[in-house]
């Protein structure tokens, strides 16, 4: 039924104009002011939707993942734009954060509204 649409994700933010920046500046993605919200355009043609909530509630889960060719670099650039990485307890991620014990190596980060990213290898 749906396998010809043009499928499209979002999620909330509290602060528009901290999360333009963050993907904008930060990131360094294509952002579009679409009232009510933002438009991020990814790699491969898929716009993401950011849209204001008054009562945002982080997503406690990774609503984006980010594949790149060098996870060390990809950390270190973010770090050095003031991204801090997450840990998880129980989890064994490296100085930087990266988690290398199974599957790609993978660090987690969040947005200035909380909503969890990632970085990982491809």
């Amino acid at each position: 039924m749906f396998r010809d649409t043009k499928a499209f994700s979002g999620f909330s933010v509290n602060d528009l104009d901290a999360a333009k920046k963050f993907y904008g500046e930060i990131l360094g993605l294509d952002v579009t002011e679409q009232p009510p919200g933002l438009t991020l355009d990814i790699a491969g043609g898929r716009p993401v939707i950011v849209y204001p909530k008054p009562n945002h509630a982080p997503a406690t889960f990774t609503v984006l993942n980010f594949p790149v060719d060098d996870i060390d670099s990809a950390v270190d650039e973010l770090a050095r734009r003031g991204v801090e990485f997450l840990r998880y307890e129980g989890m064994p991620q490296d100085e930087r954060g990266i988690f290398r014990a199974e599957g790609p190596p993978i660090a987690w980060f969040t947005d200035p509204a909380g909503n969890v990213l990632s970085v990982l290898q491809a």
